[in-house]
């Protein structure tokens, strides 16, 4: 006789739930409204994680958080840096794997085209520091995806996320130059792909927008790129996220 598995009965819940949530008319319309109105009062700035800034939504930690737990990534490759939050919160999850003995020695790499001082000073004095290690250039700079092909060498589990410049071009080069490290069974996460949701883009004068995105980006690497699916049920399940069709698997 099977046992029961109350975790895996409360998983298929979690299913149904998302899945009911992609047909709610009225509910997927509100969210639409809500997208807008927090990408103009800048939601997102106004989280700390252990001290520092973060730029994300909490909705899209609380993701991170479980994709690190199942994954459990001895390296997390993270594109974009700003004030640190999100490597810090890397960092944090690293050390509790640390803790509870599924993995040894996990590092953090950031990369970002300007990393401004006051910002680098507070991550480097933060007690988390010891497991980060920043890159200062052009995430598809040939040097700086060298530099992290290195670093990649020997890990067991690889995690990539790209939240950089939100260009179509940018990212798509991003995807072609990281997805090679990511592990099967782990992802590649493209942050902000919910700016093609959001009629006239997020940041009023940035480049990116309709059309122009992270989200456009990842429809045409999947085109050419079969070893990745796109996680439908995490965006469903958070309802508030800022990477729609963002969560991509390694599935070969």
């Amino acid at each position: 006789m099977t046992q029961f598995d109350p975790r895996e009965e409360f998983c298929s819940e979690i299913n149904d739930r998302a899945n009911l949530y992609k047909n709610d008319l009225l509910l997927q319309e509100a969210l639409t409204k809500l997208h807008e109105r927090i990408a103009k009062t800048k939601y997102v700035y106004s989280f700390f994680w252990l001290g520092i800034p973060v730029i994300q939504l909490p909705q899209d930690l609380q993701a991170m958080q479980e994709i690190i737990w199942e994954v459990k990534p001895d390296l997390i490759i993270e594109t974009g840096i700003a004030w640190g939050g999100s490597i810090i919160f890397s960092a944090s999850m690293l050390v509790i794997l640390e803790a509870c003995g599924a993995i040894v020695n996990g590092q953090i790499l950031g990369i970002d085209i300007e990393i401004h001082a006051h910002n680098k000073a507070a991550i480097l004095a933060h007690p988390l520091s010891k497991k980060i290690t920043m890159f200062e250039g052009s995430s598809i700079d040939e040097g700086i995806i060298q530099k992290v092909i290195e670093v990649a060498k020997g890990k067991k589990k690889i995690l990539v996320c790209l939240d950089s410049n939100h260009t179509h071009d940018h990212v798509l080069a991003e995807l072609r130059a990281y997805t090679s490290l990511v592990s099967v069974g782990s992802y590649c996460i493209v942050g902000d792909t919910a700016i093609e949701n959001v009629p006239g883009g997020t940041i009023p004068g940035s480049p990116w927008g309709e059309g122009n995105n992270p989200k456009t980006a990842v429809r045409e690497f999947l085109k050419e790129n079969h070893n990745f699916e796109i996680d439908k049920i995490i965006a469903s399940k958070l309802l508030l996220t800022g990477s729609p069709d963002g969560f991509l698997k390694r599935v070969r």
